[in-house]
C-alpha cells in the first residue's frame, strides 16, 4: 500500500506535541506555518514553534504571507491529508478540495462550543466545567466543519490556560493518532454540528486583559486563571503596570470601595472586588521580576500598600 503523504499545518507551541505525532507515525512531507517575526530590542528573527520542529526533522517549510493567493507549493506536494491545528490562517477552497482523504482540523474545544483562536482562554474565563478536543473536517467558514471524534477533559477550579494548554495538546495528539485510521479506512460517522449550540472563542483583545474590580469575585478570579501565565491579567497601582498571575478567592466582605487593597495576608494582597475579595498570590511589578506575594511583601512596609487602590487606567 501507497505510504500516505500528510502535510500539517500549524504555528504555536500547542501544534508541536500533534506534529511530533505524525512525524513519528506517518510520512510528513510539508509543514506550512506563519512567516518568521522579528522580535525583541535587537529585532531578532523569529522561527514559529512548529517550523523549527520541521527542520529538525528535515522536512520542507512553506510560510505563505497570504494562503489564499498563495498555496501551490502546498499543492505540489500531492499530499493525501491535510491536517491543521491553530495554523492562522483561513485555508482556502482550492486547498480544502485537493486531498484524497481531505483536510481535517484538531480544535482545542467541544465543538460547537468556542469557535475561534482562543477556545482554551475562553474556557476557563467563562468558568466552563469541562472543554476538550474535537477532530473535525475543515469547511470554509471558521471551526464549522463535521465532526470526526472528541475527548472530554474536566477543568478543575484551580486550572490556568497555561496548565489546560498543555493537557489538551497531548489529547489532541493522541487522539488524531487513533482517530487516522479510521480516516484513512473510510470506518468514521460524520456528525454535523448543531448550529443552535455554538458559542465563540474569539482572540484576547488588549483591553480585555486589564482586570475590573468592580466585577464579582469569580469572574475576576476566572480571568486571572484564564489569562495566566500569557497574555496575563493586569491592573495598575500607583500608575504602574502590575501582571497577576495567581490569585484565590477570600472571605473578607469589607465595605471598601473595589479595588482597594484591604488586608495583607503572609501569601497574599487582599483587594475588595464588588461582592468580596481577590487575594493576589503571585505578581510582577513593572520593570521587575515575577514573584510570589510573600517575596514581594518582605521587601516593603506592608501598612504602606494598605488603603491603595488598583486602577483600570
Amino acid at each position: 500500500m501507497k505510504e500516505k503523504k500528510i502535510v500539517f499545518m500549524g504555528t504555536p507551541d500547542f501544534s508541536v506535541p500533534i506534529l511530533q505525532g505524525l512525524i513519528e507515525n506517518y510520512h510528513v512531507v510539508g509543514v506550512v506555518t506563519q512567516p518568521d517575526k522579528r522580535i525583541g530590542r535587537h529585532m531578532e528573527i523569529s522561527f514559529p514553534p512548529v517550523k523549527k520542529l520541521a527542520v529538525e526533522n528535515g522536512i520542507k517549510v512553506i510560510q505563505p504571507m497570504k494562503i489564499r493567493e498563495d498555496y501551490e507549493e502546498i499543492l505540489q506536494l500531492e499530499p493525501d491529508i491535510i491536517i491543521t491545528c491553530a495554523y492562522g490562517q483561513m485555508i482556502p477552497k482550492a486547498i480544502l478540495d485537493f486531498p484524497q482523504y481531505g483536510c481535517i482540523n484538531v480544535h482545542a474545544s467541544l465543538l460547537p462550543r468556542l469557535r475561534g483562536g482562543a477556545p482554551i482562554h475562553r474556557a476557563i474565563m467563562n468558568g466552563d466545567k469541562k472543554t476538550g478536543v474535537t477532530i473535525m473536517y475543515m469547511d470554509t467558514a471558521m471551526d464549522s466543519g463535521d465532526i470526526i471524534s472528541q475527548e472530554e477533559v474536566e477543568i478543575t477550579e484551580d486550572m490556568n490556560v497555561g496548565q489546560l494548554h498543555d493537557i489538551l495538546s497531548k489529547i489532541g495528539k493522541d487522539l488524531l493518532l487513533r482517530t487516522l485510521p479510521d480516516i484513512f479506512s473510510s470506518n468514521i460517522e460524520r456528525i454535523k454540528q448543531d448550529e443552535s449550540l455554538v458559542t465563540f472563542g474569539k482572540i484576547i483583545k488588549r483591553e480585555e486583559e486589564v482586570l475590573d474590580f468592580n466585577d464579582t469575585t469569580i469572574h475576576i478570579y476566572n480571568k486571572i486563571r484564564g489569562l495566566s501565565p500569557s497574555p496575563c491579567a493586569y491592573s495598575l497601582l500607583d500608575r504602574k503596570v502590575v501582571k497577576i498571575y495567581k490569585a484565590r478567592i477570600g472571605k473578607n466582605l469589607s465595605k471598601a470601595l473595589p479595588g482597594i487593597i484591604v488586608n495583607i495576608y503572609k501569601d497574599g494582597i487582599a483587594v475588595k472586588t464588588k461582592d468580596g475579595e481577590i487575594i493576589i498570590e503571585e505578581l510582577k511589578f513593572e520593570g521587575k521580576k515575577k514573584m510570589t506575594a510573600n517575596a514581594f511583601l518582605n521587601g516593603i512596609k506592608k501598612e504602606e500598600l494598605l488603603g491603595k487602590m488598583f486602577m483600570k487606567e
